[in-house]
């Protein structure tokens, strides 16, 4: 039996957490949020195939404002620090391997599925709560917004909720 490694202590990573969103704050004037990055990659990607479609649609065009590239964000490059972050700390931590994590009762093709699904149905939620749980949690929480808020008041009683029908895939 391999030894189990542990975690780092949730409490110090959460006041890290904080300081590295006062820092976001302080020094870019902007928050913390990964569903922009993901939106203008998006739109980074049809611009590539159809670019007349993205000048045509007000929405996807304000990425492109003054012909500006849709990757050149703030949030882009967030978001690629937090993938290398996550990267370099996994490696650090011995933690770093392929492999897909699933319970006993649970397929690879099911866990791949519904990692798809819950992915595309939290995107498209992202979009409609003008944030994904970064933004609206972490930065939108720190301002003070009611609307964050709600929003992060409605995904943990979701997550409660749903937990019930899915806790059998993981025992």
């Amino acid at each position: 039996m391999t030894e189990e490694k542990k975690f780092a202590n949730p409490y110090l990573m959460g006041i890290a957490l904080g300081l590295v969103l006062l820092a976001s704050f302080l020094i870019m004037g902007k928050g913390l949020g990964a569903s922009g990055a993901a939106n203008r990659m998006g739109v980074a990607a049809i611009d590539t195939v159809a670019p007349g479609h993205v000048t045509a649609n007000a929405y996807l065009a304000a990425n492109k404002a003054g012909g500006k590239s849709p990757l050149d964000n703030w949030y882009v490059f967030e978001l690629l620090g937090v993938f290398l972050g996550g990267a370099v700390s996994a490696y650090a931590a011995g933690r770093l391997k392929r492999g897909i994590v699933r319970g006993p009762r649970a397929s690879i093709r099911f866990r791949l599925v519904a990692a798809f699904a819950g992915g595309a149905i939290m995107g498209v939620g992202a979009r409609l709560a003008r944030g994904c749980t970064s933004g609206q949690a972490l930065s939108g929480g720190a301002l003070l917004s009611v609307g964050s808020w709600v929003f992060m008041l409605a995904v943990f009683a979701g997550g409660y909720a749903m937990a019930y029908f899915v806790r059998r895939q993981w025992l």
